[in-house]
């Protein structure tokens, strides 16, 4: 049995995973799955002062036990990892993960905010280098120019950002499930919706055959949530309601099953590398890196995607 470690998830971004864990999947492909939490000491604040990523930690939750050598892979958006294994020489990406995650660009009730167009020059929350700020800037460049799409920092976790949009901290937030549905309850409105795709992170710990074993499981994961989706809504309550009452009093048939997207893990197709890797410079990301294929470990990603069929 091979022990691996990865940085702990959300349903969200990592459902085909938990499930593969909790089914014993990884036990029947000779991998002990430990979980290391990236959360602890994080803060967990909206900061006005901050617009841009810009001097912003890139490792200040995803990949930090990783950097730290606490872990051997981490799974989160996929524009977020292009920039975080641009910053360091000890991980690559090695591929996409199971879930194609859902956010939702947020109003408070009472907003005066109706389209994505109206947001221009207002302040929209979002936690720098996750999927909920990069989705945010893909929603929102095609109804406004640029430098009219004004961001501050706000902390990763939904909840926390809900209950700043609450407070009136920001016009406007990104959230991902289940606080869309609790923020939809209490009178929230969705001003935009959108999917995004995240990848796998790991050490050169990881070897390809150690990677296939893994997608093996996450696979037969993603063979039985499509078959039973409703089966498997419970873990957004379960994962967030053990800290969170109001999450804890939703009720499964609350959320939205055409939320749950997961699909087999697969390599990052070269197109879309390419236009992502173009994407980030765009927007004044990735000013060191000079081609995607720094940023992926091409071999380990081909050969156990491949094995992993």
């Amino acid at each position: 049995m091979k022990k691996l470690v990865l940085e702990t998830t959300a349903p969200f971004q990592g459902l085909p995973e938990l499930v593969a864990y909790h089914e014993g999947l990884f036990e029947k492909e000779g991998l002990q799955i430990e979980w290391a939490d990236r959360e602890q000491g994080v803060e967990k604040r909206v900061d006005r002062s901050i617009a841009s990523p810009k001097g912003v930690n890139p490792f200040l939750s995803h990949g930090k036990l990783f950097e730290q050598g606490q872990a051997d892979m981490y799974n989160a958006c996929e524009w977020g990892n292009y920039c975080r294994v641009g910053a360091t020489a000890g991980s690559r990406q090695v591929g996409r993960r199971a879930i194609v995650s859902y956010a939702a660009m947020t109003v408070a009730p009472g907003s005066p905010i109706y389209t994505p167009q109206q947001l221009a020059n207002k302040v929209i929350g979002v936690p720098f280098y996750f999927g909920t700020h990069y989705i945010a800037m893909h929603m929102l460049q095609g109804f406004m120019r640029r430098e009219e799409v004004k961001f501050c920092s706000a902390p990763n976790g939904s909840r926390y950002r809900l209950a700043a949009l609450l407070n009136g901290e920001v016009d406007a937030m990104t959230l991902t499930e289940p606080h869309v549905t609790l923020a939809e309850k209490k009178g929230c409105r969705i001003i935009c919706e959108a999917l995004f795709h995240g990848t796998e992170v790991a050490s050169d710990r990881v070897d390809a055959e150690t990677y296939a074993a893994f997608n093996r499981a996450v696979r037969e994961a993603v063979r039985r949530i499509n078959a039973n989706k409703g089966g498997y809504m419970h873990y957004f309550i379960d994962y967030h309601g053990k800290t969170d009452p109001q999450v804890a009093a939703l009720k499964v048939e609350e959320l939205r099953e055409s939320r749950l997207v997961v699909c087999d893990p697969a390599p990052i197709p070269a197109d879309e590398m390419q236009r992502t890797f173009e994407w980030l410079k765009s927007w004044n990301m990735l000013e060191d890196a000079q081609s995607p294929q720094q940023l992926v470990n091409i071999e380990v990603q081909q050969r156990a995607h491949h094995a992993a069929e």
